[in-house]
């Protein structure tokens, strides 16, 4: 996959300090050179470069104006963006024109370096992660699998969905749905880091849907305590009356009123300890696999597949439509 470039806007075409320079060459980064706002916008929004470098030293307003408008559009927002500045032009200037960093003349070399590579890694940090629980999103989650992959060490897999959670929400509303979704967020967190400290992750693909990792040996102790704890506090999300009945009517695709329980938790889990993964996108298609087939069943369950390879140079065995596993339903 070709990286993304990093951009040099300088209306005058002015090239940038020799620390910058080497500070790029040495992270693999050749700047697009562009002179017009226009261009810079256009480029932004096409794809987001991995830097944009603003050189305010000779042209500050039209550089800073284009800072701005950078910063003004929630896509191209999270672009880091750093500022050049000179004597003439403050610091308080680059920054209220929402630079996120700025770099004088006279920067030694040793410090354009760390402060742009904290930038880099501040800029990683925000948008690596889920804006709605801060926990690590799709890229971290796969990159957490391919490492584990490669220790060898047993660990698991696990995919947790909530059940009904588009009636709560259409009944209660999106902001009580995201209310609903930082409880699990919490909630998988505290659990998985509690009993699993640093070995523990947990990380958000989105929505409902969540993906925690665990040695093998904690999947009974982590997903029966998840689903406790958890049957314990989403009663108390709903209305008195609701919760006394434990359904509510909601409306189908088709308009029919229907009886809707309360929400529950369905936990598919995967182990490398008797399968054979090559890839990340491996476990990933078995763990939804493994949590489609909890979400068949009533209340909140975890359902751990039990299916074995045969190891004998072989590739490993394509799941099947209905698993041996081991359901618990606490």
């Amino acid at each position: 996959m070709i990286p993304p470039p990093a951009v040099l806007f300088s209306p005058n075409g002015t090239p940038a300090p020799e620390a910058v320079r080497i500070w790029l060459e040495g992270r693999g980064l050749f700047p697009v050179l562009l002179r017009s706002e226009s261009e810079l916008l256009g480029m932004a929004l096409r794809g987001r470069p991995r830097l944009v470098i603003f050189d305010a030293r000779v042209d500050s307003h039209a550089t800073l104006n284009a800072c701005r408008k950078l910063k003004a559009d929630s896509y191209t927002a999270i672009i880091p963006a750093v500022c050049l500045t000179t004597d003439e032009v403050s610091a308080g200037e680059a920054f209220d024109a929402q630079a996120d960093e700025v770099l004088g003349d006279g920067t030694s070399l040793l410090e354009t370096m760390r402060r742009l590579d904290l930038l880099l890694r501040r800029s990683d940090r925000d948008t690596l992660v889920h804006p709605t629980t801060r926990l690590p999103g799709t890229h971290e989650i796969e990159r957490e699998i391919e490492c584990r992959l490669r220790s060898a060490v047993p660990f698991a897999v696990c995919y947790a969905d909530l059940d009904h959670f588009k009636e709560f929400n259409d009944r209660y509303s999106y902001s009580e749905g995201d209310r609903v979704i930082q409880i699990l967020a919490k909630l998988l967190h505290d659990v998985v880091k509690g009993i699993c400290g640093e070995d523990g992750f947990v990380g958000h693909i989105g929505g409902d849907d969540f993906i925690f990792i665990v040695a093998a040996s904690r999947v009974a102790e982590v997903c029966s305590e998840i689903i406790e704890v958890f049957d314990l506090l989403i009663p108390l999300q709903y209305s008195e009356h609701d919760r006394g009945a434990g359904y509510f009517f909601g409306k189908d695709r088709r308009g029919h009123l229907h009886r809707v329980p309360l929400m529950t938790v369905s936990i598919g889990v995967v182990t490398n300890e008797r399968r054979l993964f090559a890839t990340a996108s491996q476990v990933s298609a078995l763990a939804t696999e493994m949590k489609g087939y909890a979400k068949t069943l009533a209340g909140s369950v975890y359902a751990v597949d039990r299916r074995q390879d045969i190891v004998s140079g072989r590739e490993p065995t394509p799941p099947r439509s209905h698993p041996p596993i081991s359901v618990v339903d606490d």
